[in-house]
């Protein structure tokens, strides 16, 4: 396997590891799977700032991790929001193991101090994962979004990267 980081050209790959998401699970509160070119602005856009990282396989992408803005107001800077995907078939084999910790690394090398994870629930197979690389409970939102006729709450996990006992030093955004 060979992870590596994304580019313009896997954004068909990356929307098709996607799209059983959107269409056959709550894992993502998007209702429709969203166009190439509207995928492909948004893969551009976190390139510009934050890691994003997909593994291969026999030259096949099946599987994608990336870091991307956790809010928008400027003392947020340091934090980031987290996400994995992998092709239903490479389950269960460490391709998401391998991908969060290139992941995480590089976050924290950039400067990056926090990093949180929203988990649609019930999932306990993301809750367990996100436990193994040291994320912890933080909060659930209650009945947070509606979607295939049932709704859900969302639970936040947090991952302290830079201990936060001084002040922080300037993000590499790239």
């Amino acid at each position: 396997m060979i992870l590596r980081n994304v580019t313009i050209l896997d954004s068909q790959a990356v929307l098709d590891i996607y799209q059983p998401y959107v269409l056959n699970t709550a894992v993502t509160f998007e209702y429709t799977v969203p166009t190439l070119e509207e995928f492909s602005r948004r893969i551009e856009g976190i390139v510009n700032c934050y890691p994003f990282f997909v593994c291969e396989f026999q030259k096949k992408v099946i599987g994608y991790a990336y870091a991307q803005k956790f809010r928008e107001r400027a003392a947020y800077n340091w934090d980031i929001e987290t996400s994995v995907y992998i092709l239903d078939e490479f389950q269960n084999q460490g391709v998401a193991s391998l991908l969060y910790t290139k992941l995480l690394e590089e976050c924290t090398n950039r400067g990056f101090h926090n990093a949180f994870a929203g988990i649609t629930l019930p999932n306990e197979k993301s809750v367990r994962f996100h436990s193994k690389f040291g994320f912890t409970h933080v909060g659930v939102f209650k009945n947070a979004g509606y979607k295939q006729a049932d709704w859900h709450s969302v639970l936040f996990m947090e991952k302290n990267l830079i201990p936060c006992d001084r002040e922080p030093k300037e993000i590499k955004w790239r």
